[in-house]
């Protein structure tokens, strides 16, 4: 069996990595991370470039986990790659990141990426990339004050 991520070059890709070798080690699996495009746009953030997968590759080796890289561009979403994959490559879970999106965000957009991988009978896992402590920001929030207060 294999833990497949869905993997995009953001904090919301890494944290879903992180989770992912989380799981693979835990259910002594290997590890399938997959980046997907369509290819129908000049330029697409959620494209690995070879660099990134690079760095993906080096992180895993070091990490000592069983796994497999791969990239496709095939004119299609990534939410039926991934779902194609899951059911062809003996997946046990799906771990995707999501970003952060407040309640509001949450009815209006919802969580489409998800909803298909529960009709393939495959456990999903949604990873949110952790945010900025209320400490980390208050203190920003008071530096950036005292800088206006000295102008």
């Amino acid at each position: 069996m294999t833990v497949l991520v869905g993997y995009v070059p953001s904090p919301e890709g890494e944290a879903a990595l992180r989770a992912g070798v989380d799981e693979a080690r835990l259910r002594h699996e290997g590890l399938l991370v997959l980046n997907t495009s369509r290819g129908d746009a000049y330029a697409d953030p959620r494209l690995a470039q070879d660099d990134d997968l690079e760095t993906v590759r080096r992180d895993l080796i070091e990490l000592e986990v069983d796994f497999d890289v791969r990239q496709v561009i095939a004119g299609r979403d990534a939410a039926d790659e991934i779902l194609d994959r899951a059911g062809s490559e003996h997946v046990s879970l799906i771990v995707i990141g999501l970003r952060h999106r407040n309640v509001p965000g949450q009815v209006v957009i919802g969580h489409s990426a998800v909803g298909p991988a529960l009709n393939v009978g495959v456990a999903t896992k949604r990873v949110e990339a952790p945010t900025r402590s209320s400490n980390v920001a208050e203190q920003e929030l008071q530096h950036c004050c005292r800088v206006n207060e000295l102008d």
